[in-house]
Formats: C-alpha cells, structure tokens, sequence
C-alpha cells in the first residue's frame, strides 16, 4: 500500500529482458540501506517487487501483463521515474490510499502554466468514469492528486510547484501517456451498489427510493 506521495526522482539505469518480461536496474535518490530484496516500491505508480539491491540502485522484474497494461512498456535508459516505498505502519498518510495496481492509461491534452502553477487535462479510458469524481483522490503516475473538474472522460489536475519538481509531472507534455489509478475507496462503493443500480446509474432518485 502506498500514499502516492513520492519520495523522489529515480533514474532508469538500464533494463535487459526477460522471457517476455523486462528487469529493470533503477537508481535511487534516497539511502537503500532500510529496504531488503522483497520489499515493494512503486515506480511511476506502480507497484513493483525489489528483487536484488545494490549501493544506490535496486533490481524490479516486470511482467509481460504490466507491460502491457501500464506506460512502462516504453521506458528506455536514462528515464526518470517517480519512486515511493511501501507504507508502514504508523507513517502519516498525507496522500490517499493507493494499492499500485495500476487501471488504465491516460492521455495529457492540454498544459497550461499560470504563474507558478501548471493546469493539466487528461483523457483517461471511459471505463474509469464511474470511479472519479470531481474533489476526489486520483494517481497518475502514482502521484496523488484532486480532480479540480471532471467533463465527460477529461479529467483537470492542477500542481503545485513543490509537486512539479520532485515528480514526473514537472515535465510532462501534450501527448504524453500516464498511469492512472482511480481511488480505492471508490471502487468498493460502485462494486457494492451495482447490483441494485438500474439502467439510470446512480441519481439522486435512486438515492431517494432507496431510503438516503
């Protein structure tokens, strides 16, 4: 479980492939010497297992289905990526609750930089929908941040410049594809109602019939 508060900037070293797969060697911006082989760290969002560790880089396996199902299929050497380590225990959760699996890829349509911020869009897949709502908690890149606004399958982000220089999001461009996961919370509720949700999807007429 992570926060999707990111810890720093890490470098993709190099990769070498793997029956399908990829091994990637990533360099760390932060003192390795608490983490051991086994641990998770989530790379641009996603949650990735330590396989070997080194002074000041560690080793991550990647499977074919997370190739295929998240932007690290495309990464090359020199790459930067955001890192987080997995949540402990009694550590403060300033982000909101992010697992690291990773639902779908998005697209950046629009940047816009209004003095020291930077307004952003991204068109995430419509099967998403159901699970982001306006003010609520979304991951891209394995970045936590509030959807200002939500139209059709647009989703509108704005940064702060703290967050746009320690993660990916300072220098992402139109066109660029990000990983998206929507929040936890969110696709409990939605599994939990479907079954009583008819053709209408959640109004506040169902809400009414149905005693809230």
């Amino acid at each position: 479980m992570f926060t999707g508060i990111v810890e720093g900037l890490g470098e993709l070293v190099k990769q070498e492939g793997l029956a399908k797969g990829k091994r990637f060697f990533i360099r760390a911006p932060f003192d390795l010497k608490d983490t051991k082989i086994g641990d998770s760290i989530a790379v641009n969002g996603v949650c990735l297992t330590v396989t070997s560790l080194e002074k000041d880089f560690f080793c991550v396996d990647v499977s074919p289905e997370t190739l295929s199902r998240t932007t690290l299929g495309a990464f090359k050497a020199g790459e930067k990526v955001n890192l987080e380590r997995a949540l402990r225990l009694g550590d403060r959760l300033g982000g909101h609750l992010v697992t690291g699996h990773v639902d779908g890829v998005g697209r950046i349509t629009s940047r816009e930089e209004k003095g020291d911020f930077i307004f952003f869009t991204v068109k995430i897949p419509k099967s998403l929908l159901p699970f982001v709502v306006e003010k609520g908690s979304i991951a891209i890149d394995g970045i936590s941040l509030t959807v200002n606004d939500l139209k059709e399958d647009l989703v509108k982000l704005a940064i702060i410049p703290h967050t746009a220089k320690i993660t990916t999001i300072g220098f992402r461009k139109v066109g660029d594809l990000v990983n998206i996961e929507t929040d936890l919370i969110g696709k409990y509720v939605v599994k939990l109602l479907s079954p009583y949700l008819s053709k209408r999807g959640l109004t506040l007429e169902f809400l009414q019939e149905h005693g809230f």
